[in-house]
């Protein structure tokens, strides 16, 4: 294929999901006139697979500063409790007020639709922002035409494009994270899957997060909306000789998976049946992948004109439901970092991101860590921690739900 050089960019963002829609938006809101701003988008369409994602008050304080915090907030229902069951009797053992006051101001939690987030971000931003189809393969430096250091982007359809600054918002197997040098996500050997109900009529359930674990695996429900559900799955899958298991790569027998599992803790009928009805992801079953936290305390989140957000810095496994609401974090705290050093020197913007970088890095690192131990805890096997789990800790790990999200990104 013939390579054709496309003008240069001011700043390109590689991955149009959550943390990069809202780093356009962020800099779209906070730029200065005549700064430009390309977001490229591997697929042909937004992605929208994994149905939902939970929205905590950090996630809200981020998306108020981005303008869209009350648009997601008329669509979704608060959740106002979360509802430990005992795997013994399927009952209520423990219930967390999720509205409580935290040191920034009241706590407030959403299941919000991954669609309704990412088109709601996508309306803000000015028309032709997102290049869709256009996936990054590789990365060069500015080959010495006086025009500074910008970055020679190669796309898959043989084009190139020229950023100024580049921000990498591609996901776990980032591009910009490899060029970077991160380190490799690692296989916390879990898997997850996940599934949507609908109800045209309305659901019945009561705005609370329904939280279940069992010998080997742990779930969780939550309605959206008055006719959206959304539930969750992991396990840690048992080594077959053949590989994967028959029923990783088959809907049908997935489903009856994880009803038997359900079922084994006496989980509510109505709990049972969204499974039942549900659509499943379009990824069945996802290994749950997170970047060593250790690692990032000495990363290079930064270099030069070139940085990672959202996924691309700092995957995690899902047990804090922090990821997203981390990202809409990095998009504040990046926007405002750039700031009006976009328009001045090179040195200005490598200082912007080495600054981002900065107040990032510890950040991320406990996300990840947090996640990875509450999830290791909830879910084991072992007899001493189950028991202390079942017992013990069950509340003490439903209240940190609370603490993590109690953090305050700032405005742009």
């Amino acid at each position: 294929m013939v390579e054709q050089q496309d003008a240069g960019e001011d700043i390109v963002i590689a991955g149009a999901g959550v943390a990069g829609l809202a780093v356009a938006l962020g800099l779209h809101r906070n730029r200065r006139k005549g700064v430009g701003c390309v977001v490229l988008e591997s697929s042909p369409v937004l992605r929208t697979s994994g149905f939902a994602i939970a929205a905590w008050t950090n996630a809200f304080r981020a998306l108020d500063a981005l303008g869209v915090g009350d648009t997601i907030r008329s669509k979704h229902l608060q959740i106002q409790l979360a509802c430990v069951m005992s795997p013994t009797t399927g009952d209520v053992a423990r219930e967390i007020d999720l509205r409580v006051q935290g040191k920034c101001g009241p706590n407030e939690a959403r299941c919000v639709q991954r669609n309704v987030l990412l088109h709601a971000l996508e309306e803000e931003l000015p028309p032709g922002t997102i290049r869709y189809s256009s996936k990054i393969v590789s990365i060069d430096d500015q080959d010495g035409d006086g025009d500074g250091d910008a970055k020679i982007l190669h796309l898959a359809d043989g084009s190139i494009l020229r950023a100024k600054v580049l921000i990498g918002c591609d996901g776990i197997n980032s591009v910009v994270a490899k060029w970077l040098g991160l380190a490799k996500p690692s296989d916390s050997g879990r898997r997850a899957t996940r599934g949507h109900a609908k109800y045209p009529d309305g659901h019945g359930f009561e705005p609370k997060m329904l939280q279940f674990s069992g010998q080997g695996f742990r779930a969780g429900l939550v309605p959206c909306n008055h006719t959206d559900v959304y539930w969750f799955f992991t396990w840690s899958p048992s080594p077959t000789p053949g590989g994967k298991d028959d029923a990783e790569q088959n809907p049908a027998e997935m489903k009856q998976f994880v009803l038997a599992k359900l079922r084994s803790i006496k989980a509510p009928p109505e709990v049972l049946e969204a499974v039942e009805r549900s659509e499943m992801n379009d990824v069945l079953v996802a290994p749950l992948r997170y970047r060593p936290p250790l690692s990032l305390l000495s990363a290079s989140i930064s270099k030069g004109n070139v940085c990672v957000a959202g996924d691309a810095l700092h995957p995690t496994t899902p047990d804090l439901a922090q990821g997203a609401c981390v990202a809409l974090e990095d998009a504040v705290v990046l926007a405002r970092c750039l700031g009006d050093a976009i328009v001045g020197t090179e040195r200005e913007v490598e200082a912007a991101l080495r600054r981002y970088a900065g107040i990032r890095r510890w950040r991320s690192a406990q996300v990840i860590a947090a996640s990875y131990m509450v999830g290791r805890v909830q879910q084991s096997d072992h007899a001493v921690v189950r028991f202390a789990r079942d017992r013990l800790l069950s509340g003490m790990l439903a209240k940190g739900l609370l603490m993590m999200p109690d953090f305050d990104c700032g405005t742009l």
